[in-house]
């Protein structure tokens, strides 16, 4: 087995991480192997990142023959037992797996229960669409970043080199494995920023600024629009814009602006114990029984769940999920409801900051599958 160490000095994260652990609990981790299947290949190389006295560190563990597999294995497992948190690249898919399955073959007591995790995978791939990508693999991000990487290597590029390595062990072989390794993982604390768009949906965001403005459309009519000026959880490394369903959004850094429309109408506010009113036809509403049994019986019926409300007209934002009660509707059965626009709620900066949460979160699932417009 062969240990190589590396100081990285001077070198500067754009993402703050410390929001999930501590950095010198943090340890980031990539595989080497010869092929997909842990039963019929080998692991030949574990390497790994870490913060320590002010600076990154990398640490690799080579195989430099096909049985010292657990060798490399123990060492891994006894230099990770001093952090909590493991940081990867869809290693829940791959690397992870893969070596349990090696730690079970030799009988190796490890597992990763102790550690907490983070895919960053997992967690751009809910935002593929979103950002435009056309696949999620480490690369691809690190080009959507304007990352560039000396090593032109994959895994698959260096199956064929680590098998002549074993056999006649060489400078440059283990150079070009080492590297490709080492790429990877400072690939990973390269791309971090990309995690600032799943901050972005999961928060928390804080409304800075509310304001309606009235707009004239492309047919002269007028419309008023809610706007909220909103501080990003993290700051967004390219600008971003979408829009759903009249809904719209655009960050820049740790600003984002997002807009959506008032409603001036009148809507229905429905009673839930609906049998202990009548619901009067000519009025278009119902009314308590304790009032309208006063009511001649010809002008009055049972109200249903679907008859039994009263109406209002009055300024109202869209809800997809019940954020604010009272809520109206437009008609019973309709999933989308409103809230009105009060005095009180005006002044609720707090509420503005969770109804933006809510609607970047429609836009999300409205967005699945489009591309939206990224600022230039």
């Amino acid at each position: 087995m062969r240990i190589e160490t590396e100081i990285i000095n001077n070198y500067h994260v754009k993402y703050r991480l410390e929001k999930i652990a501590s950095w010198d609990k943090i340890l980031f981790l990539d595989i080497e192997t010869t092929g997909f299947s842990a039963a019929n290949s080998y692991l030949y190389l574990i390497g790994c990142i870490y913060f320590k006295e002010g600076s990154f560190h990398v640490i690799q563990w080579l195989a430099e023959s096909y049985e010292e597999e657990k060798e490399i294995l123990s060492a891994f497992f006894q230099f990770a037992a001093d952090f909590t948190h493991l940081a990867h690249y869809n290693g829940n898919n791959f690397d992870l797996p893969f070596m349990v399955q090696k730690c079970a073959q030799y009988g190796l007591p490890f597992s990763f229960a102790p550690f907490e995790g983070l895919d960053i995978y997992r967690r751009v791939t809910p935002y593929r669409s979103l950002l435009g990508l056309p696949n999620c693999k480490q690369r691809t991000v690190e080009q959507f970043l304007k990352i560039k990487r000396s090593d032109l290597y994959n895994g698959g590029d260096l199956i064929s080199i680590y098998h002549d390595y074993v056999a006649a062990p060489s400078i440059e072989g283990r150079y070009l494995l080492l590297m490709h390794n080492v790429s990877d993982l400072k690939g990973m604390l390269e791309i971090l920023p990309i995690l600032a768009y799943h901050d972005l949906f999961n928060g928390p965001l804080k409304a800075k600024k509310v304001q309606a403005n009235y707009y004239p459309d492309s047919n002269g009519y007028g419309h008023n629009m809610l706007y909220m000026k909103l501080r990003l959880p993290s700051a967004l490394p390219a600008p971003l814009s979408f829009n759903y369903d009249h809904l719209f959004f655009k960050g820049d850094g740790e600003e984002g602006y997002l807009a959506v429309p008032i409603y001036e109408e009148e809507l229905k506010y429905f009673y839930a114990n609906y049998q202990d009113y009548y619901y009067l036809p000519t009025e278009d509403c119902a009314l308590h029984k304790s009032i309208a049994s006063y009511v001649d019986k010809e002008f009055r019926r049972q109200a249903t769940a679907a008859t039994c409300y009263s109406r209002k007209s009055a300024a109202f934002l869209p809800q997809w999920e019940i954020l604010v009660e009272p809520f109206f509707k437009r008609d019973y059965a309709d999933r989308l409801s409103f809230f009105e626009i009060t005095d009180d709620i005006k002044k609720n900066r707090l509420l503005f900051s969770e109804y933006a949460q809510h609607i970047l979160g429609i836009i999300k699932k409205g967005q699945a599958g489009n591309h939206p417009t990224k600022g230039q």
